[in-house]
């Protein structure tokens, strides 16, 4: 399980964040330099243990009505080949010194444990805690037979979200998950889905509340 650190974050993730939100497709744009405050999130585990992996839920309130979102974080110790164009900054860790920061929706360890974690093979972990399950996220897949093996994923961001077609092995079937970027608290969608994905996520006045993190449906 991985190791919380209690260090220093040069700059931090909100800091990077602030800059990197306004370029997304889904962000909901306020004419204003974004405020995100981190407002909840899980993490899960590496196998391997060289991944950092964190879904952060930040609230943007620099609008007239604040703004919450999903980003997952992928945090490495050297460059992921090819994905330059996910790469949100990079960070001086006080303990592990340079750390590249990645959006994970398109980082191949990230999407495996995530879907490990749809398939009911990976447990999710607390934000903060060490070596801590959180029984707050929760997941299900209503489809027998599919393991959490992946051959093959590609990711899309669209202005209402991030798709992932993940293909599954050795079967070759496909499933689509589909990340809420901008999340909804405790207003999930009643449509027909084979999985989701719920975690807690803020309700305007602080509460937290179920939220539809990520819908999986077959592929057509």
């Amino acid at each position: 399980m991985a190791v919380i650190h209690r260090t220093t974050l040069t700059p931090t993730k909100l800091e990077l964040l602030t800059t990197w939100l306004p370029k997304q497709p889904w962000y909901r744009a306020t004419g204003q330099q974004p405020e995100p405050a981190r407002t909840g999130g899980f993490r899960l585990d590496d196998p391997a243990g060289e991944v950092g992996i964190e879904f952060m839920v930040v609230t943007d309130t620099s609008g007239a009505e604040p703004v919450t979102y999903q980003v997952p974080f992928s945090y490495r110790g050297t460059p992921l080949a090819g994905a330059d164009e996910a790469l949100i900054g990079t960070m001086e860790h006080g303990v592990l010194g340079q750390r590249w920061v990645y959006d994970g929706a398109h980082d191949p360890v990230v999407v495996a444990q995530l879907f490990a974690l749809v398939a009911g093979e990976a447990e999710p972990q607390m934000q903060s805690t060490s070596h801590t399950p959180d029984p707050s996220v929760t997941a299900r897949l209503d489809a027998p037979g599919i393991t959490a093996e992946l051959a093959a994923f590609a990711t899309t961001d669209a202005p209402d979200g991030t798709a992932i077609l993940v293909t599954t092995a050795p079967d070759g079937r496909q499933l689509a998950l589909h990340l809420n970027r901008v999340l909804q608290p405790g207003r999930n969608a009643n449509g027909q889905a084979l999985g989701r994905v719920t975690a807690p996520a803020p309700l305007p006045d602080g509460t937290p509340a179920p939220t539809e993190f990520v819908v999986v449906h077959a592929h057509p």
